[in-house]
C-alpha cells in the first residue's frame, strides 16, 4: 500500500540526517496527548493541532473509534522508523476512512521521536497508518523529499519503547518486508488529555 515510503526506507536509510538535531520545542502547540500501550511498554505523544489540524483530528478520531486496538507494527526499520496503525498480525490491513489532504508543509521536521503520517506516493493518501522517527528524517520533510510526510505530533515519553520496538527481529510476512518476526503489538491506544 505504501509504494512510495517502502522505497523511500532505502534511500532514506543511505542518506541521513545528523543525530544531534533538536526536536520541536516540547509543549509548542500542545494538543491531545494519546497514550499508546504496546507488548513493550506504554509511548506516550502529544498531538500538535495547531500546526496539523487535519492530521490530529483524523488521528483522534481513529484512537476514539478504537481503530488501532490489537494492531501492530507491520513495519519496523533500524536507523529510520517503526510504522503502524493498519495492519493485524496477519498483515491482514483494516478497512479505514478516505485520505486527508497532506499537511507536511506544516514547519513541523521529521526528527527523532516525531509522528508522522504513513502515505503512497500520492501526498493526498494518508489515512491511518502513521510511524515514528527513530531518528533524524530529512528526507521525509516538506521540500526536501517532495511532499512530504505530515509530522503531527511527538513522544513525549516511552521513546525507550520505540527503541526496543526497532531493535526487535523482523522478516517478511505477507508479502511484506521488516515485518516483527514476534509481533509488536499496540494493544490499545487512548487520549488521556485534550
Amino acid at each position: 500500500m505504501n509504494v512510495l515510503f517502502a522505497s523511500m526506507v532505502v534511500a532514506v536509510a543511505q542518506m541521513g540526517a545528523p543525530a544531534t538535531q533538536p526536536a520541536q520545542p516540547a509543549g509548542a502547540g500542545a494538543g491531545p496527548v494519546v497514550v499508546l500501550e504496546t507488548s513493550l511498554g506504554a509511548i506516550t505523544i502529544e498531538l500538535k493541532q495547531d500546526k496539523a489540524p487535519i492530521t490530529v483530528e483524523n488521528f483522534v478520531k481513529y484512537v476514539n473509534e478504537k481503530h488501532y486496538d490489537g494492531t501492530i507494527f507491520h513495519r519496523v526499520i533500524p536507523d529510520f522508523m517503526v510504522q503502524a496503525g493498519g495492519m493485524d498480525a496477519s498483515m491482514i490491513e483494516k478497512p479505514s476512512r478516505p485520505p486527508i489532504r497532506n499537511e507536511a508543509k506544516n514547519g513541523l521536521r521529521n526528527l527523532r521521536g516525531t509522528i508522522a503520517m504513513a502515505r503512497t506516493n500520492a501526498p493526498d493518501s494518508a489515512k491511518a497508518q502513521f510511524f515514528i522517527n527513530v531518528k533524524n528524517n530529512a528526507a521525509l520533510d516538506y521540500g526536501v523529499g517532495g511532499a512530504g510526510y505530515a509530522v503531527f505530533g511527538e513522544v513525549t515519553s516511552g521513546m525507550d519503547v520505540v527503541d526496543r520496538i526497532v531493535a526487535v527481529r523482523t522478516g517478511n510476512k505477507g508479502g511484506h518486508q521488516n515485518v516483527p518476526i514476534e509481533p509488536v503489538v499496540l494493544k490499545t491506544a487512548r487520549v488521556v488529555s485534550k
